[in-house]
C-alpha cells in the first residue's frame, strides 16, 4: 500500500506531500498518525518543511467519514493520530513550515495553513470552512483564522462557508503570496532555501517567540524582556551570534539576505 504521507529530503530542508489524493488528501486516522511520524523523524534532520498536498488538493480537512465512524463507536483517538497532536506538533516543531497551498484547502486544510509559519498559495487554490453547512463550528480552523485574520474575515470565512482563492488569502493576510499554481513549488523551494541558510537554534527560538509575543506577553517591557532572554538561549546553544557580527564586521553578506521578489 502507498505511503499517505510523502517525505523527500533535500538539503537543508524536507518537502512533505499530503498522498491520498483520490480523497482530496482527507487526514484519516492512518494519514495523521503518519504525518505524525515523519514530523518527529525530521526534527533532527531539517530547519525548513515545506508541506503540501499530492495531486490536485492541499488537504480536505480530516476524514468525517471515518470521524463519525470512530465516534459512534466510541474509539478513542491514538495521540500519535490525533489531530490536535498533530496540529501542536507543527507548532512546536524546531523547523519552520511553510504550506505550499496547490488546491483545495478546506476545514484541516485551513487549520493547516494557521499552523504553518510561511504559507504561499496558487492563484487557483480554494480556501474554506463548510463546517457550518454541517451544523457545525469549525472547531480548529476557526480559531486558528481568528487568531491570525480581522474580525470581519473570520467571521466571513466561519459563517458563509464561501471559499476564498489564492489571490484574496494573499490580500487578508492568511499567505504571505499567491503565484500561478506552475510556479507554486518553486516559489516554496526559494523560501525553503532563504530559512534553511540560517541557524537551528535561532530559527526554532525565533519561532517560539512568533509564538510568545502577543499571545502570551502583550506589555512593551515584558516584550522586550523576552526579546534579551530569547538572544541569550541561542548564545548558551549556539555561535551563530559570533559568527553572523564576525560576517558584518568583515562587511560580507548574511545568509539569505535579499528582498521579497
Amino acid at each position: 500500500m502507498p505511503s499517505l504521507v510523502t517525505v523527500e529530503q533535500r538539503a537543508g530542508y524536507a518537502v512533505v506531500g499530503l498522498n491520498r489524493p483520490e480523497k482530496k488528501n482527507a487526514m484519516s486516522r492512518a494519514a495523521r498518525s503518519e504525518l505524525f511520524a515523519a514530523l518527529t523523524l525530521l526534527r533532527a534532520e531539517c530547519r525548513a518543511v515545506i508541506l503540501t498536498g499530492c495531486g490536485d488538493s492541499f488537504c480536505s480537512g480530516v476524514d468525517l467519514k471515518e470521524a463519525r465512524a470512530d465516534t459512534e463507536a466510541g474509539t478513542a483517538p491514538d495521540p500519535r493520530s490525533d489531530w490536535i497532536e498533530v496540529l501542536i506538533a507543527i507548532r512546536e516543531h524546531p523547523a519552520v513550515f511553510i504550506a505550499a497551498i496547490n488546491g483545495l484547502a478546506l476545514g484541516g486544510g485551513a487549520t493547516l495553513i494557521s499552523v504553518c509559519d510561511l504559507a504561499v498559495a496558487a492563484h487557483e487554490a480554494e480556501i474554506g470552512m463548510p463546517e457550518i453547512g454541517f451544523g457545525a463550528y469549525p472547531q480548529f480552523s476557526g480559531p486558528g483564522a481568528q487568531i491570525q485574520l480581522t474580525a470581519k474575515r473570520a467571521a466571513w470565512l466561519v459563517l458563509t462557508a464561501q471559499r476564498i482563492d489564492g489571490r484574496t488569502a494573499e490580500t487578508w493576510g492568511m499567505v504571505n503570496g499567491s503565484v500561478p499554481l506552475a510556479g507554486l513549488m518553486d516559489e516554496a523551494y526559494r523560501l525553503a532555501k532563504i530559512v534553511s541558510a540560517f541557524d537551528a537554534v535561532t530559527l526554532s527560538e525565533s519561532k517560539r517567540a512568533l509564538d510568545a509575543i502577543p499571545a502570551l506577553i502583550s506589555g512593551w517591557r515584558e516584550s522586550f524582556k523576552y526579546g534579551l532572554s530569547t538572544n541569550a538561549r541561542i548564545r548558551s546553544v549556539s555561535v551563530a551570534q559570533d559568527e553572523g557580527f564576525s560576517r558584518f564586521s568583515a562587511g560580507e553578506r548574511n545568509p539569505g539576505q535579499g528582498r521579497l521578489t
